[in-house]
């Protein structure tokens, strides 16, 4: 697989993993806002902790991506009407 490709997957998967990881631990604020009743963002979001999280998280997906692409079991070599045959 060549490198940029590799690179593009990495950042695809670390994205959709950060999604996947934001909510978790996340507390509203306690006192809603008077007029509208909104809580808004939460009081302590743990950025970094997430940020460590998902790149953990998206490391792993990718080693599974790219172990599945370099043994051949995924190929996207072969084009689509050749895998109708």
């Amino acid at each position: 697989m060549p490198v940029v490709t590799a690179i593009a997957m990495y950042v695809v998967i670390w994205w959709i993993a950060l999604f996947a990881v934001l909510p978790l631990g996340t507390k509203p604020v306690a006192d809603a806002d008077s007029q509208t009743g909104w809580r808004g963002a939460p009081e302590q979001p743990q950025m970094l902790r997430k940020a460590l999280i998902t790149t953990v998280v998206a490391a792993v997906i990718w080693l599974g991506v790219y172990l599945m692409i370099s043994s051949g079991w995924i190929s996207f070599r072969a084009g689509w009407m050749s895998m109708r045959e």
